[in-house]
Formats: structure tokens, C-alpha cells, sequence
């Protein structure tokens, strides 16, 4: 079977149209999705309709949360809580009823998805390093689980020292971000998944990143939220 991965595409549609239209060009069986749909970018509504029409099954992010409630968006930036209140405001009822539906955790063989860490999905805490990474394996029975949430892509094997898919070692891989990279490469970033192959590959694509910073100014949001989108920051 042949998987798309996505996460935090943060409202950015174009990325977004980017990210599903190379889904379809790699002829994937499935597309997931690990949350953060909205917060930060100008589209929340169009990321949303078009996240529902076309992906198999995602999980809760926790800018999701905060546009649901709230009392959670008091963990964020400045930006990002702006951000969330203005999502709140435009989002459809129809579409708040679909985060608000989303679970922190999804296990489907051969993978587990969470947007932040599989031992507890709901505190939000980064894996950003081998020794993040250590204590989260018990958290996950399946061979591979797939994150994003720290926007940065990477491979973690059981071992700690295994970087890459490898037969025979549970991985946490790291599929980046859709829509707001931060590892200093402004593409788009997803993974994709061949399970009978056993190969993953972590895709990087151009988008139309002055169409998606046009969407944030005209929208009112800060302006650093479209400039970071440049810089993949």
C-alpha cells in the first residue's frame, strides 16, 4: 500500500493543493492526515472542506484544539493566538464539528498517528531529539509512528541510532510540515509511505508561497506569518 502522510498544514491552502496534488502523482492508496489543520494561515475553511473531501482519516493537532476551545490557545505564541481567534470566528459550524470530532491518536497496521507524541497525545510535547525520542516507543505498539508538530522532518529508530526505515526496527518518523516548514527549506513537506516495498521517503515540493502570504495580510493576521512562509522558519 502506498501512503501520503500530511501535517500542519496551518490553513495554507495552497500548500495544501501542492501536497494532495503529489499524493495523486505518487498514485497513493491513502492519505493521512496528523492534524493542525488550521492556525497561523489566511484559509482555515478551504484547508478544512478540502482535508475532509480528500483524506482517509487525521488526528487532533493542538492549534485544532485551541481553535475548539479556547482556554487552550493560551499555550501559544502571540501570533498563534491571534491567529486561533480568528479561525474561531470564520471557521463554519460544520467545520469546527469536524475538529471537534478528531481523536489525539489513530492505530492502523502497520502505523500509528499523533500529532505531537504517541505517549501523551494530548500534552503536546516535541520529540526533537534521540533522547525525546527514547521514552515515546512504549507509547506505540505498531512498527512505525508518524508525528509532526515540531514542523522539522526526521527518522528515529528504536535503537537511537537507526535514521532510516530498516526492516526489523520500529521507527518514529517525523513527516514535516505542508504548510509551514521550519527547517529552513520553504517547501511543502510530507511523507510518503510504501509499505510493501517498506521504503519511506520524505517529500519536498515548490508552492506558490506569495499567493498563501497575500491570504494572511489580506485576512488581517500578522504579518511575520506570511514572512516566515519565505524562509521555511
Amino acid at each position: 500500500m502506498r501512503i501520503c502522510i500530511l501535517s500542519d498544514i496551518h490553513s495554507n491552502y495552497e500548500a495544501l493543493v501542492g501536497a494532495l496534488s503529489l499524493s495523486r502523482q505518487l498514485r497513493a492508496d491513502m492519505v493521512y492526515c496528523l492534524g493542525d489543520i488550521v492556525g497561523y494561515g489566511g484559509n482555515p475553511n478551504e484547508c478544512v472542506n478540502l482535508i475532509r473531501e480528500s483524506v482517509s482519516y487525521s488526528v487532533l493537532g493542538n492549534h485544532d484544539l485551541a481553535v475548539i476551545d479556547a482556554l487552550h490557545a493560551r499555550h501559544l505564541s502571540r501570533d498563534g493566538k491571534a491567529a486561533a481567534e480568528w479561525t474561531r470566528r470564520i471557521l463554519t459550524r460544520e467545520n469546527l464539528t469536524y475538529l471537534e470530532n478528531l481523536p489525539y491518536l489513530y492505530e492502523s497496521e502497520p502505523l500509528t498517528l499523533a500529532h505531537s507524541n504517541p505517549s501523551s497525545p494530548d500534552k503536546w510535547t516535541y520529540i526533537t531529539s534521540l533522547e525525546d525520542a527514547r521514552p515515546q516507543f512504549s507509547g506505540f505498539k505498531t512498527p512505525l509512528c508518524f508525528i509532526g508538530h515540531s514542523h522539522v522532518p526526521f527518522i528515529c529508530g528504536e535503537d537511537l541510532t537507526t535514521l532510516f526505515l530498516k526492516n526489523g526496527i520500529r521507527c518514529i518518523i517525523n513527516v514535516g510540515s505542508v504548510g509551514q516548514p521550519r527547517d529552513g527549506n520553504p517547501q511543502l513537506s510530507f511523507g510518503f509511505l510504501d509499505t510493501d516495498a517498506w521504503t519511506y521517503e520524505n517529500i519536498r515540493a515548490d508552492y506558490d508561497v506569495n499567493s498563501a502570504a497575500r491570504s494572511i495580510i489580506k485576512n488581517g493576521l500578522p504579518r511575520y506569518l506570511a514572512s516566515r512562509l519565505f524562509r521555511g522558519v
